[in-house]
This record gives C-alpha cells, sequence and structure tokens, in this order.
C-alpha cells in the first residue's frame, strides 16, 4: 500500500511529531510520502516529500501538486493531519478515486454547519483519532458514522527516547525536586494552572528553597506566564528553557512530570515521560484518562483544579519512593501499549479495511 500523509503545519507540535511516528514506522514495508508547507517540518522527514504552499483550503497550486504525486506514485490512502488539509485530501482523493484519511488528535465538536458535513461526511472516507473520549464527541455531529471512526492509540519510539536522552547537556536541573512540563506555551495547554499550583505547592512544603520547575517549549503566552510567576512572588522557581531540539535529557533529570492541557487526545510528552521513568501529573482532559490506572501508574487530576494539582504534587515531594513506583509502572505501560508497531499496525489495518 502507498500512503501520502500531508502536514501544513507551520513548526513543530504533537502532531507533526505522530506524522513523523506514523509515516517512518509504515515506510519500513510500503511506500511512504511527505506532502509539507515549511521546512522546519519537512526537513525532518526520511520519506520523499513534496514541498507544497498550503495557502487555504482550496489552494490551485497544492491541489494540482497533489493529484500529479497521487499518479506518480500510485498513491491508494491520503492522510492528512490539519484541518485545512483535510479539504485538499478530500477534494484531490475524489479526483483520483482514492481513499481520504483524517487523523484528529484533541477533542473537536463539530458545528452542524455546510462545511463540516462536506469535510467529514462527504469528503472523509475514514478517521483515526487517538482516544475513545474524541470519537464519543465526534458521534455527537448527526453526519458522523462509527464506522467510520478508528481509535488508535499513539506510539512512540522508546527506544529513541532512551537513546536521545543519553546525550550529553551542559545543564544540570536547578533544585534537588524539580518539577518538568514539556510543550507549546499556549493557552490551551495549561501553563497558567500549573503555574498556580506550584505556588500553591511552596507554600505548604517544607522546603521551599529546594522545589522548582521548568517549562520546555516556546510559544504566544510565555511573557504573560512569566508575568503571572512574578505575580505568585515564584519568579525565582521558574525556569523557562524554551524550545529543545531534543528534551529528553532535560526531562530525564527532572523528578515529576505534569500536564496541564484543557484539551488532549493523548500527549506524547506525557507517554515520552513515561518512558523516562519520571511519574506523571495530568489532567483529566481529552484521553488521558485512557493512559493511566490513576494512583497506579500515574496521576489525574480535575482540569483547573488548582488546589488537587498542588496536594499531588505535596505527595510526590514527599514518597520519593512513590515516585520510583509510579516512574516504573508508567514506562511498563508505555512499552506494552504505546509501541509505533503496534500504531503503524492498526492504521494500515484500517486503511486496508476501507478498500473492502
Amino acid at each position: 500500500m502507498n500512503l501520502l500523509f500531508l502536514n501544513s503545519a507551520r513548526g513543530w507540535g504533537g502532531n507533526e511529531q505522530w506524522t513523523f511516528l506514523a509515516a517512518h514506522s509504515l515506510s519500513r514495508d510500503h511506500g511512504v510520502y511527505f506532502a509539507y508547507r515549511k521546512e522546519t517540518v519537512g526537513d525532518r522527514f526520511r520519506v520523499p516529500k513534496f514541498r507544497f504552499p498550503f495557502r487555504h483550503e482550496f489552494d490551485l497550486a497544492t491541489l494540482c501538486g497533489l493529484v500529479k504525486v497521487i499518479r506518480q506514485h500510485r498513491v491508494d490512502v491520503l492522510v492528512p493531519t490539519k484541518r485545512k488539509d483535510y479539504v485538499l485530501a478530500g477534494i484531490a482523493a475524489r479526483f483520483c478515486g482514492i481513499k481520504n484519511v483524517l487523523r484528529l488528535g484533541i477533542v473537536r465538536e463539530l458545528k452542524k454547519n455546510l462545511i463540516n458535513r462536506l469535510i467529514y461526511g462527504r469528503l472523509c472516507d475514514g478517521m483515526i483519532v487517538n482516544a475513545k473520549s474524541i470519537k464519543r464527541t465526534l458521534l455527537e455531529s448527526d453526519f458522523m458514522k462509527s464506522e467510520k471512526i478508528r481509535v488508535i492509540y499513539n506510539g512512540v519510539d522508546w527506544r529513541e527516547i532512551e537513546k536521545k536522552a543519553e546525550e550529553f547537556v551542559a545543564w544540570v536541573k536547578p533544585c534537588p525536586f524539580t518539577v518538568v512540563s514539556l510543550g507549546e506555551l499556549s493557552e490551551r495547554k495549561g501553563h497558567d494552572l500549573l503555574l498556580n499550583s506550584f505556588a500553591c505547592f511552596l507554600r505548604q512544603s517544607s522546603g521551599f528553597q529546594k522545589c522548582g520547575i521548568v517549562l520546555i517549549g516556546e510559544g504566544t503566552q510565555r511573557d504573560r506566564l512569566e508575568k503571572i510567576s512574578q505575580d505568585l512572588h515564584v519568579e525565582k522557581h521558574v525556569h523557562f528553557l524554551g524550545f529543545q531540539d531534543n528534551p529528553f535529557p532535560y526531562i530525564k533529570q527532572c523528578d515529576v512530570f505534569v500536564s496541564a492541557s484543557k484539551n488532549e487526545g493523548i500527549s506524547n510528552a506525557v507517554l515520552e515521560a513515561m518512558v523516562l521513568g519520571l511519574p506523571v501529573i495530568s489532567t483529566n482532559a481529552g484521553g488521558m484518562e485512557e493512559c493511566f490506572v490513576n494512583g497506579e501508574n500515574g496521576h489525574l487530576v480535575g482540569d483547573g483544579d488548582v488546589r488537587q494539582l498542588a496536594e499531588v504534587l505535596l505527595t510526590l515531594y514527599r514518597d520519593p519512593q512513590k515516585r520510583k513506583q509510579l516512574g516504573s509502572a508508567g514506562r511498563k505501560r508505555v512499552i506494552q501499549t504505546f509501541s509505533t508497531e503496534r500504531m503503524a499496525e492498526e492504521i494500515l489495518n484500517f486503511c486496508t479495511e476501507l478498500f473492502r
């Protein structure tokens, strides 16, 4: 089978990481190609790739380019991963008589309007989502059919993560007990909740000077988050590392990983931290409850619940043995359930079923 993945993103994020892992896992046994917009994304891919402008949903130059690639390489399935790509891929697939399989990685409520009926009802042959909660939300729309949606959990290359974590960085965690979070500094990622909870935790902990927090990532909310840390009088404890091409050596040195997102499917960053043996605390957003048995291999807290997150941080701060147990159980969970091999096999099986 030949597959063409599409991603019109301007920068690197979880969606792009999923595309990379899925494309390269499938490329071992199948023809896989990649259509992209920005070099910052395309340069990372090792499969045959094609750059297009992706100016808008009906961009003629991109559409013609996609049709040419489909015909030249006998592509069977398109896998668009951004909303703009859904339309372009859908039109190209209908024009060429092939399948269009959308990938959606966050919970999205679909308004009952004509454009959504076109994208998800008419131009879509199948949808890959990475959490059951996403599927449930999609099925609230009358134009979505259950048989068109397949839940396929994210895969992570745990061997590659461990290898990258061993690379040398001239950095040492700033405090004996350091909390870390990885992700774009955007409103959706909930870093304001994390900072407020961390400040609450500091007020309760006895080792005020021994605790710090590290935020890895860049985004539009950085100035606001720096102001929040100042207003909370914890700015000396908060360390912004910016974007790191290889964040794993930094994460590995830390003690607890926190994901405070307001909306997720299943977070790649959480799975990566679990591979490295860190105990994870996550808001109960999207499909995150499908990652954990709460209290056994991770902790779930309510979205927006500052006090609950602070209390879990305090518990883990006081109990190093509990941190070790959670980290070990979390790592085992990821290796068993969230492998790239399993993900690639399930994607291929779903695409194959669409031709029957």
